[in-house]
């Protein structure tokens, strides 16, 4: 382990009560816990903005549908980008079609060249990310035995399965194909340590305090 792997907070320090996931807050503390970076998600409002928010519906109200008067507390895409480019590593999870022209827009006016990954379960973002711009650095997440079997079929440089998926195996097949390889959601201390001793590139766990600790 003379290479230890990224550590990233899921949706920023999930496990932490005191802040909101998929906040600025929770971003910052998992930075303050000792992460490298996070990973956080991402949707399209109905009136066309690209917010901060895991579920479909917020509040009772579904993101896609919403108005540009509703789901105000949100944090916006363009904000987090702008606020962390430079600071922590940043996997930008797109859970909807739609928002591929934004990202590419924002991540060259922050001039965006490394230290992110933009990832997703739908293959269609992740082929359409990647005819449109050759540079970006995109991630396909996988948690079905049959969906990580395509892996080769993408352009991606990361591939992103569950922890419950990943071998020693597929960590060294992964890498003779010259790519990376991230796992998620890892929430026990002697999971860390073995993944990390099969050489994986990043972990992203829910518990940032544990997963500093663990590697500290």
């Amino acid at each position: 382990m003379s290479d230890l792997p990224l550590l990233l907070g899921h949706r920023g320090a999930r496990a932490s009560t005191s802040v909101s996931e998929n906040t600025p807050a929770s971003f910052d503390l998992a930075l303050e816990h000792g992460c490298n970076g996070f990973e956080f998600d991402v949707r399209l409002t109905g009136a066309g903005r690209s917010v901060v928010c895991h579920d479909p519906k917020v509040d009772g109200i579904t993101v896609c549908q919403a108005n540009a008067d509703q789901l105000l507390q949100l944090p916006l895409l363009e904000d987090v980008l702008r606020r962390y480019s430079r600071q922590a590593f940043l996997d930008i999870e797109l859970k909807v079609q739609g928002l591929e022209s934004k990202v590419l827009n924002l991540l060259r006016e922050c001039r965006m060249e490394e230290d992110y990954v933009v990832s997703s379960f739908l293959s269609d973002v992740v082929m359409e990310l990647k005819t449109r711009s050759a540079k970006i650095q995109v991630g396909i997440i996988c948690d079905k035995p049959e969906e990580l079997a395509c892996w080769r079929e993408t352009a991606a440089e990361y591939v992103i399965p569950h922890h419950s998926l990943v071998t020693r195996e597929l960590v060294e097949e992964v890498h003779g194909a010259h790519r990376k390889l991230f796992t998620w959601t890892v929430n026990e201390r002697k999971a860390m340590l073995r993944l990390a001793e099969w050489g994986v590139d990043g972990i992203i766990s829910d518990k940032t305090e544990l997963l500093v600790q663990t590697f500290a």
